[in-house]
């Protein structure tokens, strides 16, 4: 993928070794350092998955070059491969090894601290739709989480999730991991949901958050369940965006954001 450049901001895949290490660097202050208690001390967080991906950097191209933004991408040809993903550590994705077109997970989604910088987020969509559409993606799929591994905090997001995003039963991921919070219609007694009058089926509650917001204006669905992360301190959703059933309205803006003619996902 050729680098997507709009103003002083600029989208690439990492090129080497030092790029790969920004990236795990801006990962561990985002992901790691906030649970230690340390967020200005240097780290890296890194797992056997980074070998196997590919790394979206967003960065300044301004003195400094700093970077804003980055997530990892692992291409798949189809569903026969699943098992190779990230997700697939936690998830049960049988159903899914039937799928018959290339996939992509996303996953490590995150930005520098502080304001995120709409631009840098907007060119992180746009080359992913981009990237997208040069391999002619089909599926777009990866764990969207939840900070914090008290389900009781979640129950209006969860019962969101489950009455209007549940995904469909052909690809349905089934239970895999040894801890999880399963909220699906048939498994409500896992997880007291919260009563249907109390959230409006149009409103979407504030603690869904930004990233699986976005997959969810994309047409995304979730799993029946979310699972508990205990290294990474999150609940997780497995999430899935099919790339044909994108709102147009959505695929017209990143077609703008990608900077072609078509694009494959929204933001």
């Amino acid at each position: 993928m050729e680098p997507l450049c709009r103003g002083h901001l600029i989208a690439r895949l990492a090129r080497s070794g030092e790029d790969l290490a920004r990236a795990q660097a801006l990962r561990w202050r985002a992901f790691r350092a906030p649970l230690a208690g340390v967020a200005a001390r240097a780290g890296r967080d890194v797992d056997a998955f980074d070998a196997r991906c590919l790394h979206l950097l967003v960065e300044d191209g301004r003195e400094g070059g700093e970077l804003l933004a980055t997530c990892r991408l692992l291409p798949l040809a189809s569903g026969a491969a699943i098992g190779q993903s990230y997700a697939a550590q936690y998830y049960d994705l049988t159903r899914l090894q039937f799928y018959p077109a290339p996939m992509l997970e996303v996953g490590r989604f995150c930005t520098r601290a502080g304001p995120v910088d709409s631009d840098a987020l907007r060119l992180a969509w746009g080359a992913l739709a981009r990237f997208v559409d040069d391999r002619g993606v089909a599926l777009m799929f990866g764990a969207s989480s939840f900070a914090g591994t008290d389900p009781a905090a979640y129950v209006a997001a969860f019962t969101h999730l489950a009455r209007h995003h549940l995904g469909p039963a052909r690809w349905m991921p089934r239970v895999k991991a040894p801890d999880v919070v399963c909220y699906g219609a048939n498994l409500a007694k896992a997880l007291p949901l919260a009563p249907t009058a109390t959230i409006p089926a149009a409103a979407m509650p504030a603690q869904i958050p930004p990233l699986l917001r976005s997959y969810l204006a994309m047409g995304g669905w979730v799993s029946d369940h979310a699972v508990v992360d205990r290294d990474m301190q999150t609940l997780h959703v497995f999430t899935g965006v099919e790339i044909a059933a994108i709102p147009p309205a959505r695929a017209r803006l990143l077609r703008a954001l990608a900077g072609q003619q078509e694009a494959a996902v929204p933001s």
